[in-house]
């Protein structure tokens, strides 16, 4: 397709755009369907941290001898999520949003049953990959639901009411797999996720109308995908947010790949670990909850330069607390330094897929579809790298930490230069 049938085909898209619903009379209310759709993204967030605590029994049962192997169990699942999402955002512009969405939820209950028999550890992987692939569903089309729905300063809004309680779910996904492995094998958490998910999938079902109409869809044609595809990594604004979103989330992911390392083997806090990642994720969540307020008054725009801002600031006075410390800060500051970092990340996560998705209100599924894949694929390959030089010394973090905080202010100077630039106009 040339450049022209390119411009013409996202003229045409925009065109067919989807009818934005602010009406919430037409399914469930305003906290109903935040908690819908809190709880359907959730599910790759209660995947992950609740296996955190299990990580020592799986290493062992299934005969792992290098513990920094483990963060596969992570990073697989990641990794798959990463993949799934640029299937399900098409289809969903194409057959609806609902449809998708159960397509997601039966590869998610079925990567789930492959785990918890799982033998060996390649077949462990093999079933959180296909996971990630199920949980790319719900994680995809809930961005596109809300996009259907709201846009701008109130989609932003939207979203941290979403993260407010969906980070309840990392404060208390690692004491849920503590308690169950004090009464069950590590495989019971694994028949909990089918439970919530199959739980989740039926309140969707009951409770969830369809927001694209059909005379909004459009046909699944490979000339359309690309087309789509192309309308999203034609914009420069939207795909350098996209990557401030993966460098923001791999700072985070390579903290979840070494968090159960960090508290329980350097630091020795054994069953007690999950307080003390409940108390980091709940800055995330007070963050989130802020924000939710603030960006009506200050702007999404706004709120993302600054928490990056203060982010980077941060993460150099961490990574020279921890020179100052041979790499073995006391606890009490590696705590105080972490919990004003994941304030800044929730006030970030908040904002930033808002900005990203700004544009794309007439591509909105294939948007969420490609901002997510490539956020995820790049967040899992930073994470996996930090993760992978864990020596037990916070070294990792903190470089990597500064070093992406860094590279996300140096992404968002152009596009807020252009902003700024049509705003003068």
């Amino acid at each position: 397709m040339s450049r022209r049938d390119t411009q013409q085909e996202g003229i045409r898209l925009m065109q067919d755009a989807p009818k934005i619903v602010p009406d919430l009379d037409d399914g469930p209310g305003l906290r109903e369907f935040i908690a819908l759709m809190a709880f359907s993204m959730s599910l790759v967030a209660l995947s992950i941290d609740a296996m955190l605590p299990a990580f020592p029994d799986m290493a062992l049962d299934l005969r792992i001898t290098n513990p920094n192997d483990v963060q596969l169990v992570i990073s697989l699942l990641f990794t798959g999520l990463a993949i799934g999402q640029l299937f399900y955002g098409p289809v969903s512009d194409s057959v609806g949003r609902k449809p998708a969405l159960y397509v997601g939820f039966f590869l998610f209950i079925l990567g789930s049953l492959i785990s918890m028999v799982a033998s060996s550890y390649v077949l462990m992987l093999s079933g959180r990959f296909l996971q990630g692939l199920g949980a790319a569903g719900p994680r995809t089309i809930a961005v596109a639901l809300i996009r259907d729905r709201f846009h701008g300063s109130a989609m932003a809004r939207v979203m941290s009411f979403i993260m407010t309680v969906f980070i309840l779910v990392p404060i208390l996904a690692p004491s849920l797999g503590q308690v169950i492995l004090f009464v069950a094998p590590w495989r019971a958490i694994f028949a909990v996720l089918i439970f919530l998910a199959l739980v989740t999938m039926m309140w969707l079902a009951i409770r969830q109308p369809e927001t694209l109409r059909p005379e909004y869809r459009k046909p699944f044609t490979t000339r359309g995908i690309i087309a789509g595809f192309r309308v999203v990594l034609s914009n420069s604004s939207v795909m350098a947010y996209t990557l401030v979103t993966g460098c923001v989330s791999g700072a985070f992911f390579g903290y979840l790949n070494v968090c159960q390392q960090i508290f329980q083997v350097q630091y020795g806090l054994g069953t007690r670990f999950p307080l003390f990642f409940a108390l980091l994720a709940f800055s995330v969540g007070v963050a989130s909850l802020l924000n939710s307020k603030l960006v009506m008054r200050f702007g999404m725009h706004r709120l993302a330069n600054w928490a990056l801002r203060a982010m980077t600031a941060v993460s150099a006075l961490f990574l020279l607390m921890v020179w100052f410390n041979q790499g073995h800060p006391p606890l009490w500051l590696f705590m105080i330094l972490c919990l004003t970092l994941f304030f800044c990340i929730g006030i970030l996560f908040g904002n930033l897929n808002s900005i990203a998705m700004e544009p794309l209100g007439h591509v909105a599924g294939t948007g969420a579809a490609v901002i997510g894949s490539i956020g995820t694929l790049v967040a899992v390959g930073l994470g996996y790298l930090i993760g992978s030089f864990y020596n037990g010394t916070l070294y990792p973090m903190a470089i990597g930490f500064v070093i992406l905080g860094a590279s996300s202010i140096a992404l968002t100077i152009r596009p807020e230069s252009e902003r700024a630039a049509e705003r003068r106009k």
